[in-house]
């Protein structure tokens, strides 16, 4: 007799870990980022290229996934992904100058571009509309908790052996789930997957890799420079032209035809703004509390951290906030409790009662956390299970690039004011003013929601069913 496990059980299992790797790596290296600009001798501002340049190659390898999963298998391709993530993290720890950092983190984000879309689309394959907002509780719960966590992971690890640990701790995450996954996972094709989209390929690439270039240089440098807005003049017509051709390609790499579904194109805007404020509200603040504030890595991590309980207790709420209030004032309530907060954040000062701090974080992650899971259960709902490759990875070039240009503006701002180079105040002032910046962003994402429809979202949200458990136990099945 030889046990099988079910495969919502063994996706849900392979899926949390690696996306709660993938996600602790999004915020644990912003702890370690000011010992990384005096040990490599930069500006506070120029280390925005360590995250903007993994989260470049992440939106340029984004494009790929949903027809590589397609055509050569999704558990193929996730747990190829997988492996390049885990040991270029490896190699990250390993670096010694700062140029060998930043390409193993491009290697890096090669393979974090190709996993988010690729554990999604495994993960909305298997649970059906009618158990995500179910099943959100404990899936969603430990990847929204992974980036507020990260901060004090990366604080501990900083302050007790060194940044390289920031890395190395994401090599028993990645073997375990590698593991798993190789053992248990079940393997999916689609027949009509189609050929390469060279086209695609070919002006995503060098569209994305120029805008992000440009992104890259212009925060840590300034914008003055001819090249720099020659490139990101480049980056932004081929993208132009990347949309014109896959518009009118059979099978497109990416498939901007499904932004023509109205929730999915609602949702994933609401989405790219929350992701520019979020990440990069998660970029500036712990630079401006151990820079301007004077404080240690451990003790900022522990100023964000309250910011996962705030999630942890979202993830449980939020499924009957969506039944009480309806998911679309539900996403409105938390964007806008969200943005207020992040204007009490940038009033941060050393006489600033650090308990006030964390109150202040706990109930950032408590409402937006509302936000983010109510508009991920509904962004998929009238996706079909053929399209929800090229839907997912979409998506997440979308967030991907939002969340790039989220880090890439607020650098871009802390320089320009001359905070980095300036005396404790200029510095603060500075710092304070990128972070109304992540609140702005926050509120692009609050006009976008008054844009939704009541009837889209009640359609959208599955009607309540007889309780019963989830499959999620293992099934055994006799004499194999």
């Amino acid at each position: 007799m030889r046990g099988r496990l079910s495969p919502k059980l063994v996706v849900s299992i392979v899926y949390v870990t690696a996306m709660f790797m993938a996600a602790l790596d999004g915020t644990i290296v912003n702890i370690a980022l000011a010992d990384l600009s005096h040990e490599f001798q930069i500006s506070p501002a120029a280390t925005s290229g360590i995250n903007v340049g993994y989260l470049v190659s992440i939106t340029v390898f984004l494009p790929m996934a949903g027809w590589l999963g397609d055509r050569f298998g999704t558990k193929r391709m996730f747990l190829i992904a997988l492996s390049l993530f885990t040991f270029a993290s490896v190699l990250c720890g390993t670096a010694d100058r700062l140029e060998t950092l930043n390409v193993f983190r491009v290697i890096q984000g090669a393979g974090g571009g190709l996993l988010t879309p690729l554990g999604m689309t495994m993960l909305f394959r298997t649970f059906p509309p009618e158990e995500r907002l179910k099943v959100s509780r404990s899936l969603v719960f430990p990847i929204a908790v992974a980036p507020a966590l990260g901060p004090v992971i990366g604080g501990f690890l900083v302050e007790q052996f060194s940044w390289r640990w920031v890395f190395y701790i994401n090599l028993p995450f990645g073997l375990a789930a590698l593991l798993f996954g190789l053992l248990f996972l079940n393997e999916h094709k689609e027949t009509a997957a189609g050929k390469l989209d060279l086209p695609g390929i070919l002006l995503s690439a060098p569209g994305f890799s120029l805008l992000m270039y440009a992104l890259i240089q212009g925060s840590a440098t300034g914008w003055s420079s001819p090249l720099l807005g020659g490139a990101a003049l480049g980056g932004i017509l081929l993208i132009c032209a990347l949309i014109f051709v896959e518009l009118r390609v059979q099978q497109p790499m990416l498939d901007f035809r499904l932004l023509s579904e109205r929730l999915f194109r609602t949702m994933s805007i609401i989405s790219c703004f929350v992701a520019a404020g979020l990440i990069g509200m998660l970029f500036i603040f712990p630079l401006m509390y151990q820079n301007a504030l004077q404080a240690s890595a451990w003790e900022s991590g522990l100023i964000i951290f309250p910011e996962a309980l705030g999630l942890m207790l979202a993830s449980r709420v939020m499924p009957w906030s969506c039944k009480r209030l309806g998911a679309r004032l539900v996403i409105f309530l938390g964007l806008f409790c969200t943005m207020v907060i992040f204007g009490l954040l940038s009033l941060a000062g050393p006489a600033t009662n650090p308990w006030l701090l964390r109150v202040l974080f706990f109930h950032a992650g408590f409402f937006l956390g509302h936000s983010v899971g109510a508009v991920q259960v509904l962004t998929f709902q009238h996706i079909t299970v053929a399209s929800m490759g090229r839907a997912t990875t979409l998506f997440n070039v979308q967030n991907r690039l939002g969340s790039a240009l989220g880090v890439a503006a607020l650098a871009s701002l802390l320089g320009a004011v001359g905070g980095a180079a300036g005396d404790g105040q200029n510095l603060l002032a500075a710092y304070r003013l990128a972070l109304l910046g992540s609140a702005a962003f926050l509120l692009a994402a609050l006009c976008v929601t008054l844009g939704i429809r009541k009837a889209d979202v009640e359609a959208a949200m599955p009607r309540p069913q007889p309780a019963k458990p989830l499959d999620l136990a293992p099934v055994m099945k006799v004499g194999e």
